[in-house]
Order: structure tokens, then C-alpha cells, then sequence
């Protein structure tokens, strides 16, 4: 990182050339330039802490070695890099780990279907199956619900001003209240089976009902085991499918690779993207029990759904996954990020908050939701990066990759203590002086 110590890096070239609709240099605005582990570096030296992990793509870090020495090892033989959905020795190695360290240990039986190179692309084959399979149309999705940018997997997503962007009428989903969205004492899983039950109610068996297991867009809610447990048995009684969206939840984010395994569900189809590809390359999975894998031969395909060098990369990954060490220390980082946080709210009890989330996506919910931006952008300049979420942004949230160190994430919590009090103090003296106003 032996890099001349030059002035602010200038965004003019991304501000000239890059469409308006970019969006994270706009909050983390520096050019970056290397990145190891939980750490990246921008142009001028300046070193920052990773609590984003290219939104949960980087759960293994950057630059992992292990896994960037298969990628060379793989390059610098000539392998197949792209190959559609051809029969490449890459595949095979990946989808017989994933087979042998992820599927058979859980007792699991899905067939792996390659969508496309990303998250969306596995929630439109998913509700494609579940039409194709049950006859039905509509899907029932949940407030505050992210699944994807494309019209059907947009359709399915809460967030007004990304569905605002679609610019033709979303279609074919119903949104129920989520866990927890109608306060403690309304069980929303019985409200839904009500509703379905209902003649009346308006609201028809649908072909599939999807779900995140925590709402990483929608502001860190979690939903309890035994929501989870209800919503598997309304789905099996009346022949729906059950949908997992697992993209930024899975590979180990709330701390088993499968963010359901604490509940004892078994998913339908289960949706993987994001760290699936180990190295945060391109790569999605749409797994699918048997009985439902009826689709037949290119009748959903993409150019780019046999990404071999994610192949590599994922395959070395699942490595860590072959025993539970891995798993074992991420609680116990878990552990350590909801102490430091509830202790931070602890001594500041007039920023009015709470933590919300569960394993390596955790964060504080501000009443005022302003707090989180400003959060953000204090630890940004004190050298974290994390973002915020939330239907109102209220949320800001700590996602580091799973591999960080302790001290480095130590370091980065004591930076955002740091900015949290800065914060707070410059609210404060806002305050202070409207009222001397």
C-alpha cells in the first residue's frame, strides 16, 4: 500500500461519464484502489474498514488468498472461463462440493440450477417455477421486501422508489405485513392464513409465497422461528411453494450458511447469489426440490449462468464450511458486534435507538432517521464504510466480511462509537443554537 499521500481523489471522471444512476460513490466518495481481507485502500494511501463487503458480496473478504490462488492456478492452465451452461470440469468440481459440504450434512436434496450471474436472476426463475409448477399466478411477498431490480423480482419489493423505477404497472404479488410489522402482539403468519382461508378476503392461493428470513434492505428485520415454521406449514397444507430468498442472507451472513437452519424449514426453492461466488465474481444458484424441477430443456437460460471462474472460486470457499470452526466463529463475532452496539446505545440513551439484525448483519435503528446518514458519513470520514437501510434509511448497518480480524473489528466498532458521539454532539449543538434562535 505504498502509495503517495496525494490531495482528496477527485470523482470529476465518474461525475463527466458515469450515468446519474449511480449510487455508493456518491456516499463513499473516493476512488478506491487495493483491498485485502476487511480492508480496502483508495488512491491516496488513505485506509479504510469494510463493514459493507460489497453489500454481502464479500463474506470471505477481499482478495481472499486461498481462494485467489485457485483462480490463477485455473487462468494460467487455459481453463474454460465461459461455456453457457456446457458440462466444464469446473462444474462438476463445484456442484459435487456443494453436494458433499453443504447439502448432504443439512439432508438436503435440491437440484442446482445456474439462472444467471446474479440475485435477481435466481428470484425470476424461482417464481417461474412455482407458476409453472402449481398452475397459479400470483405470488405473496412481505412489507419492506427486497428481491431484485428486474420487473418480476421488482414486483415483489416493498421499497416505493425502487418500484417507481420500473416504469410499467408491477404485477402478480400480494404483500402481507412481515413478521413483527404490526407490532409484537399481531402474529402476521395467521393473519396471512386468515386471509387465504377466506372466500372473502380478496386474496386468491397463490403459486408461491417468498421470503428473506432477515430484511437486509428493509431495515434488519428478523423474523422469529416459529413466524418461519408457520408460513413453511400455511405453504404445505394448501400445495405453495416456499420461497427462501437467501441471496444476502445465505453463505453465512446470520451465522449458518442457510440463514433458515436455526428454524428447521426446508424451503422449496431457495435463492443464493452474492458470496456463492466466493470472491464476489458473478454467480447465482436457484435450488429446487426434485419433484419440482419440471422445466424443460433452455426454457430459462442466459449467456452468462456458467460462470467458471466462480465455479473455482465458490467450490474453494465451501472449504470453510467442512467443519464447523467457521461457524463457531462467526457467533462468536456476532456476539461481540451486539454487545459493543447495545453498550454504544447503553451510553447514549438520547439518541433514541436499538439494534436490530442477527450475525454479521447487524445495526442501530435511529428514531430519527436522519442519525443514520449522518452516522455513515461521520464513520466514512473517520475511515469505516457502512451503509444504511431501512424504508426511511433509518438504519445503519454493520456487514463486515466474515474473515475479519478481531482487532480490525475492534478497531472498526471504536471508530463508529467515535462517530456515533460526533454525531450526537453535532446534533446537540444544532439544537443548541436554533434555540438561541
Amino acid at each position: 500500500m505504498n502509495r503517495s499521500i496525494d490531495k482528496q481523489p477527485s470523482m470529476k471522471v465518474f461525475e463527466e461519464h458515469e450515468s446519474e444512476v449511480r449510487s455508493y460513490c456518491r456516499s463513499f466518495t473516493t476512488v478506491f484502489h487495493q483491498a485485502k481481507n476487511a480492508k480496502m485502500w483508495d488512491k491516496t494511501g488513505k485506509e479504510f474498514i469494510d463493514f459493507f463487503a460489497g453489500a454481502g458480496a464479500l463474506n470471505y473478504g477481499h482478495n481472499n488468498p486461498k481462494i485467489k490462488q485457485k483462480i490463477m492456478d485455473y487462468l494460467l492452465e487455459d481453463g474454460i472461463t465461459h461455456s453457457l451452461d456446457m458440462a466444464t470440469e469446473a462444474k462438476e468440481n463445484f456442484l459435487q462440493q456443494f453436494n458433499a459440504v453443504i447439502l448432504k450434512p443439512r439432508g438436503l436434496t435440491y437440484k442446482v440450477m445456474f439462472p444467471g450471474p446474479t440475485g435477481t436472476n435466481a428470484v425470476e426463475s424461482a417464481m417461474k417455477i412455482a407458476r409453472k409448477v402449481t398452475g397459479r399466478n400470483d405470488v405473496i411477498c412481505f412489507t419492506n421486501a427486497f428481491h431484485g431490480m428486474s420487473l418480476g423480482s421488482l414486483a415483489a419489493t416493498g421499497n416505493k422508489f425502487k418500484r417507481q423505477g420500473a416504469g410499467v404497472s408491477l404485477s402478480n404479488t400480494v404483500f402481507m405485513p412481515y413478521d413483527g410489522y404490526l407490532g409484537p402482539m399481531m402474529n402476521t403468519a395467521s393473519y396471512l392464513e386468515k386471509l387465504l382461508d377466506d372466500p372473502g378476503s380478496g386474496v386468491a392461493v397463490p403459486a408461491a409465497v417468498i421470503l428473506e428470513t432477515v430484511q437486509g434492505e428493509g431495515g434488519l428485520n428478523a423474523a422469529s422461528s416459529n413466524w418461519l415454521r408457520t408460513i413453511a406449514r400455511i405453504c404445505k397444507e394448501r400445495g405453495i411453494l416456499l420461497i427462501v430468498d437467501d441471496v444476502q442472507m445465505g453463505c453465512g451472513r446470520t451465522g449458518t450458511f442457510f440463514s433458515f437452519e436455526e428454524s428447521g424449514i426446508t424451503p422449496d426453492v431457495i435463492c443464493l447469489s452474492k458470496s456463492i461466488g466466493g470472491f464476489g465474481l458473478p454467480l447465482a444458484l436457484t435450488l429446487i426440490k426434485p419433484e419440482y424441477d419440471i422445466w424443460a430443456p433452455g426454457e430459462h437460460n442466459g449467456t452468462f449462468r456458467g460462470n467458471n471462474l466462480g465455479f473455482v472460486a465458490a467450490a474453494e470457499a465451501l472449504n470453510y464450511w467442512a467443519d464447523t470452526n467457521f461457524q463457531e466463529d462467526i457467533a462468536k463475532k456476532a456476539e461481540l458486534i451486539r454487545n459493543r452496539l447495545e453498550k454504544m446505545l447503553l451510553s447514549h440513551p438520547e439518541c433514541e435507538a436499538k439494534v436490530k439484525g442477527r450475525g454479521l448483519i447487524q445495526g442501530i435503528a435511529f428514531k430519527d432517521a436522519a442519525l443514520a446518514a449522518r452516522l455513515c458519513a461521520a464513520a466514512f470520514k473517520q475511515g469505516v464504510i457502512m451503509e444504511t437501510s431501512g424504508p426511511h434509511d433509518e438504519v445503519a448497518k454493520l456487514m463486515p466480511p466474515l474473515t475479519i480480524e478481531y482487532n480490525v473489528l475492534e478497531r472498526g466498532l471504536d471508530i463508529v462509537e467515535e462517530a456515533l458521539q460526533n454525531t450526537l454532539q453535532t446534533r446537540s449543538k444544532a439544537h443548541a443554537l436554533r434555540l438561541q434562535a
